[in-house]
C-alpha cells in the first residue's frame, strides 16, 4: 500500500499500523506516559497497535513480554497501550527503548475483513444502495445499507437471493482480477483508501495489498430489517 508517513504522525508518534499492514515488530522508544481513569497506559514512538475504531477490533499486541491493549488517548490523541487482562505495564520511563509487537495472523484477519467490507461497499453502491453502516469484526461482519428507491426484488426471498447472487459474482470477479490496494493522504489529511479504480472511502483501518489476498469470502443470503439492507459477510486473508 501506498502510503504518506509525515501524515500518519500525531504528537511524535508514527501509525505504523497505517504505513505497514505487515509489519510484526519493531525496536522503538517510549515517548510518554501517563494514567487515565486511574488505568496506566504507555505510548511508544512507532505504534504497531491498531486501536479499536472504524468499525475495526483493536490489535492483539505485547511491549517487551507484557500483553498490551491499544486504545486512543482522549487528550493527547495518542494510541496508547494499557495491560490487558488487568495486569500491570512494563515498568517504563520516556525515553527508554522497547520493543513492540502484535499478533500478526490477528491483523491479517482483521485487514481481510476491512478491506473484504470495502469491496462489498463497492458492490452494494453499484446496486444504487447507499452505505448506512459498517462492522468488520470477525463474526460479525456486516455492511448495512439503504436504498433510495424501492427495490421489488428485495420483497420475497427468491428476489433477495437472486440479488445476492449478483453481489456474489461482482466479489469474487474483483477477488479474481487481484486488484490492488492503496492508500493516500488528501491535503486536509483524511486518509483515502481505493480499491483500483472500484471504490474509495476515508478509512483509518488496516487492508490488504491486494483483493487477490482475500480468501474464503461469503456472502449469505442479505436480509432486510426496518428498511436496511443488511449484507453479512466473511473472509480470510489467503495464505502467505
Amino acid at each position: 500500500m501506498v502510503h504518506s508517513i509525515a501524515a500518519s504522525r500525531v504528537g511524535g508518534q508514527t501509525s505504523a499500523y497505517l504505513d505497514d499492514t505487515y509489519l510484526e515488530q519493531v525496536d522503538t522508544r517510549v515517548i510518554a506516559v501517563g494514567e487515565t481513569d486511574g488505568v496506566p497506559w504507555a505510548a511508544v514512538g512507532h505504534c504497531l497497535f491498531h486501536p479499536q475504531g472504524g468499525g475495526q477490533p483493536a490489535d492483539r499486541g505485547w511491549l517487551e513480554d507484557v500483553e498490551v491493549l491499544p486504545v486512543r488517548e482522549r487528550e493527547s490523541g495518542l494510541v496508547v497501550a494499557t495491560a490487558a487482562g488487568g495486569g500491570g505495564l512494563p515498568d517504563l520511563a520516556v525515553g527508554e527503548p522497547v520493543r513492540a509487537r502484535i499478533d500478526l495472523p490477528a491483523r491479517m484477519l482483521h485487514a481481510a475483513l476491512h478491506t473484504a467490507g470495502h469491496l462489498v461497499e463497492a458492490v452494494g453502491r453499484a446496486q444504487g444502495w447507499e452505505m448506512a453502516g459498517s462492522i468488520h469484526f470477525p463474526g460479525q461482519a456486516r455492511i448495512e445499507f439503504q436504498a433510495p428507491h424501492a427495490d421489488a426484488r428485495l420483497a420475497d426471498p427468491d428476489g433477495r437471493e437472486e440479488v445476492t447472487a449478483v453481489l456474489r459474482a461482482a466479489v469474487a470477479a474483483a477477488v479474481a482480477d487481484d486488484l490492488p490496494v492503496s492508500a493516500r493522504y488528501l491535503p486536509d489529511g483524511r486518509r483515502m483508501v481505493h480499491l483500483d479504480a472500484l471504490h474509495s472511502a476515508p478509512c483509518g483501518g488496516t487492508h490488504v495489498r491486494s483483493l487477490g489476498d482475500l480468501a474464503d469470502v461469503v456472502l449469505p443470503t442479505l436480509k432486510v430489517k426496518k428498511g436496511r439492507i443488511r449484507v453479512s459477510y466473511a473472509a480470510t486473508h489467503r495464505s502467505r
